[in-house]
């Protein structure tokens, strides 16, 4: 019975978020995911309902996430054909340069700030300079698929302090983004604004119109011999049991690390979820030399994607412990203070020097992403690039398959956090600033030619 009430205890909140969301015009204004709305809610009930919300109404919601991230990036490359990497590179190198530019900045300055600020003022752990791009350019579904890892290294204080950096930065994100749009408005730098005003109530409310309701993808197979959805969401288990047989070999090479590095589990602590993402490119290539790739619809694997990502938020948000936030509001408000500003300074000076065309287009999606999620990104491009008129989408859609396996949860993201427990925030400092100078070089290169 507790899966039962643990379950239903979600799905009515993700109801009750969605019915918020079309109902209450700050929300709409917002452009809140009703997930958001829904954890928000159950985080609220949880600390203040006291006794009258039994523990078996939320027992288990704080291991979701854990196992919800691994579906969300096994479908990323599943039932997507990838073109060549000369294609993507010439298609998304300026777009690649920023939103590097974006995620390693993050690392410095959280590292920089951690070791000379945060570390002999508040006695904060070296990880802590880890959390701007987990909780910012990783996100929600970052945090949760790294709790083991937390745990294992002994900072499990850092997934309620990730997913708080992942909650304002999806807030900052938009907030923050839609007044930089209005900015841009107000310059002359975006042409084909479509602001919230110029919706109808259906996209207000996010509803589809009846008549306009589009397909969540295509059956592939006959159902007389399995259903459709059955057949994808097996592939996505394929592709995560290939993430979990490479996560064994990983940990079998842990004997051959250093001492040092061995007592901090560098290899052993190591997510699986980036491995499944490996997993699930494995899978599509394999299927391509079979021919069978065609079985796969990629908008099938994008509605269990999304509809994991929800679900993940929603217990991710509503398990957060406000005891260990409250305990470090203020080393985490310097470190988001600091986070946002590099954001910032990189879409009003650095994206203007180094974009051909469409530069605010191409930067506010950047911005989006690295503050939020991909989902976040992708809003602040449609508002002020509606029908794709621009570059921006394509470019931003190229960059993710060179972005994603390394940042936002790829394999430094994963491997960053027990390295730091390993060798320290000072080393990990320069580690950063040694890898941002070729993305700085690269844009000095470009602004030259530009």
């Amino acid at each position: 019975m507790l899966i039962v009430q643990s379950f239903c205890a979600l799905c009515i909140l993700l109801v009750i978020g969605k019915i918020l969301r079309s109902l209450l015009p700050i929300f709409q204004r917002l452009y809140l995911p009703s997930s958001i709305i829904g954890g928000l809610l159950g985080l609220l009930l949880i600390n203040v309902g006291g006794d009258w919300i039994a523990p078996e109404w939320h027992a288990g919601w704080g291991r979701l996430p854990g196992f919800l991230i691994n579906v969300v990036f096994a479908a990323l490359f599943l039932g997507r054909r990838t073109p060549g990497l000369g294609r993507i590179w010439n298609a998304a190198a300026p777009q690649l340069c920023f939103g590097q530019l974006l995620a390693w900045g993050q690392y410095v300055i959280g590292f920089a700030l951690t070791a000379f600020v945060l570390m002999p003022l508040f006695k904060v752990p070296a990880a802590f300079g880890n959390l701007l791009e987990i909780g910012f350019e990783g996100g929600h579904g970052t945090v949760g698929g790294m709790t083991e890892s937390f745990n294992k290294l002994g900072w499990s204080a850092g997934v309620d302090l990730g997913l708080t950096v992942a909650t304002i930065g999806m807030i900052i994100g938009i907030v923050l983004g839609m007044m930089l749009i209005n900015w841009a408005a107000r310059k002359g730098h975006v042409n084909n604004l479509r602001g919230f005003d110029d919706q109808n109530s259906y996209e207000q409310r996010g509803i589809y119109h009846f008549r306009r309701q589009p397909p969540a993808g295509k059956q592939t197979v006959a159902c007389d011999s399995i259903d459709s959805l059955a057949w994808h969401v097996a592939l996505l288990g394929i592709a995560i049991f290939l993430g979990w047989i490479m996560k064994q070999g990983l940990a079998s090479c842990q004997q051959f690390l250093p001492a040092s590095w061995q007592s901090c589990g560098l290899l052993d602590s190591f997510p699986l979820f980036p491995l499944c993402m490996f997993g699930g490119l494995i899978l599509q290539k394999i299927l391509e030399r079979l021919r069978l790739s065609l079985l796969i619809s990629h908008e099938q694997m994008a509605r269990i994607s999304g509809s994991a990502l929800d679900f993940l938020v929603i217990s991710a948000l509503a398990t957060i412990n406000l005891q260990v936030v409250s305990a470090n509001w203020l080393p985490l408000l310097l470190l988001v203070g600091v986070g946002t500003a590099w954001s910032v300074f990189c879409v009003v000076f650095v994206a203007p020097r180094i974009f051909r065309d469409a530069w605010f287009e191409r930067a506010i999606a950047e911005f989006g992403q690295s503050c939020g999620v991909t989902a976040t990104g992708l809003l602040l491009l449609r508002t002020v690039d509606p029908q794709n008129d621009t570059v921006a989408a394509e470019a931003f859609g190229y960059k993710q398959l060179l972005h994603e396996p390394i940042m936002g949860g790829g394999l430094w993201t994963s491997l960053a956090l027990p390295l730091a427990f390993a060798i320290g925030s000072t080393k990990m400092l320069a580690i950063s600033a040694i890898a941002i100078l070729p993305w700085i070089a690269y844009a000095i290169f470009l602004n030259i030619k530009r």
